[in-house]
């Protein structure tokens, strides 16, 4: 059983300590409850324009020297964006706690004294070169943006990525920045989980130090998080420059942590997982009609979704792979799922799971991550329990009412000159 202890600040600020002593280290990660979801049509990719701009330097913590004041002590560091959250860790030797502190306070209290013009044309020719690199000038890059096109209305904030588009990011302006740092990096809307080598009693000053005196915000922005049903199948054929054809999936879940959402995560396991799963081998090799196939739930809070994609062989159309995912998906409904089926997709989630706990860092996300959205960093000591408890009939249940035509965006990729 892990040692958790959680309170609030005076500010609103919320703590979670994990001491450990099994290494001379320290995890710092804070969690602002705030991502791409939290963004407006016209002013998408903010929340990831951010994850670069809070290293751009601080009041008193210069341009990019929050890197070498970590990497310098022979610590790592770096920052993540997602649709519901953002968030920032360092990992270093545990006599250097007050350092992660005083850094990361430093900008959630001071970033906005330090804002220039020239930091934000710097950062948004970053993030728009990142988008160049990792979406629009790679073979499939732009498959789960469309996806999310797809998938969900234009008013809905799962829409877009969080990499958000060219037009938006060249229409940020300082104003526009400064809002959306003081509505959602604030206290109030943060969650500090410290993992390691401490004395709970010297953390406690020194939180109580370094972020006291931040002051809270004032109301949040509401936003409707009601996702409404499709209307029937949402599908396009888009022919882009890549060799082989691959379709892609969305299916839509209930939020994470739902009973029905945790089933899910179970059944992609029984999908495509691995050269025992479902589709990998009818498909791959059984067939011989997909080079590959995969499956997996997404961690997103306000609502769910199971991605599946899989790419056809050298000659293969796409109405043929199609026919066979959906053939073999009838055929689990109508069959079930084994025992062994079960017993392996939760050996595999208690495995994965394992992994995310096992390292100072990743448990400090974790950790964030259920505070954020549960409200309750306890969690831990239950996040398997309904994996544990689900039958093979839940993931049938779940098979038969999910996976289905009616609620699935369909992206079919083809080569450009087959198209």
């Amino acid at each position: 059983m892990l040692s958790i202890e959680h309170y609030r600040l005076g500010n609103g600020l919320r703590v979670v300590l994990n001491e450990d002593h099994s290494a001379p280290l320290v995890a710092v990660n804070v969690w602002y409850h705030v991502g791409s979801k939290n963004e407006r049509r016209g002013r998408t990719g903010f929340a990831h324009l951010f994850e670069h701009m809070l290293f751009s330097g601080s009041e008193h913590v210069g341009n990019n020297e929050h890197f070498r004041y970590v990497q310098s002590i022979g610590g790592v560091l770096n920052g993540t964006t997602f649709f519901d959250r953002t968030n920032y860790y360092e990992m270093l030797p545990s006599n250097y706690l007050a350092l992660a502190l005083w850094l990361e306070s430093d900008r959630m209290g001071f970033f906005l004294p330090a804002l220039t013009q020239e930091k934000l044309d710097i950062q948004r020719e970053v993030v728009k070169e990142e988008r160049r690199q990792r979406y629009d000038n790679v073979p499939y890059g732009t498959a789960f943006e469309r996806l999310l096109n797809l998938g969900y209305d234009a008013d809905y904030s799962y829409h877009w990525p969080t990499i958000g588009s060219m037009e938006d990011l060249g229409a940020a302006s300082l104003d526009d920045i400064r809002e959306f740092f003081g509505t959602w990096y604030r206290p109030d809307n943060a969650v500090l989980t410290v993992v390691g080598d401490f004395s709970p009693s010297e953390a406690k000053e020194l939180i109580e130090k370094y972020f006291a005196d931040i002051a809270p915000g004032g109301t949040f922005p509401k936003f409707s998080l009601e996702r409404r049903p499709l209307d029937g199948e949402r599908r396009e054929q888009f022919a882009d420059r890549v060799q082989l054809p691959r379709i892609y999936r969305l299916y839509h879940l209930p939020r994470m942590g739902d009973r029905d959402w945790i089933h899910a995560d179970l059944l992609s396991t029984v999908l495509a997982s691995d050269k025992a799963s479902r589709l990998d081998r009818a498909l791959v090799h059984e067939q011989q009609i997909a080079q590959d196939v995969a499956a997996y739930v997404l961690p997103t809070e306000s609502t769910g979704m199971l991605l599946l994609h899989a790419t056809a062989k050298e000659g293969v159309d796409t109405e043929k792979l199609e026919k066979a995912i959906d053939d073999e998906i009838a055929r689990l409904v109508a069959g079930g799922i084994t025992e062994d089926e079960l017993t392996r997709a939760k050996n595999r989630a208690e495995v994965d799971f394992a992994h995310q706990i096992e390292n100072h860092d990743t448990r400090a996300d974790t950790i964030g991550m259920l505070a954020t959205y549960f409200g309750d960093p306890t969690m831990i000591h239950r996040w398997l329990d309904p994996y544990q408890a689900a039958s093979a009939a839940d993931l049938t249940d779940v098979a038969a009412r999910y996976l289905v035509a009616s609620n699935r965006a369909t992206s079919v990729f083809v080569p450009t000159e087959a198209a």
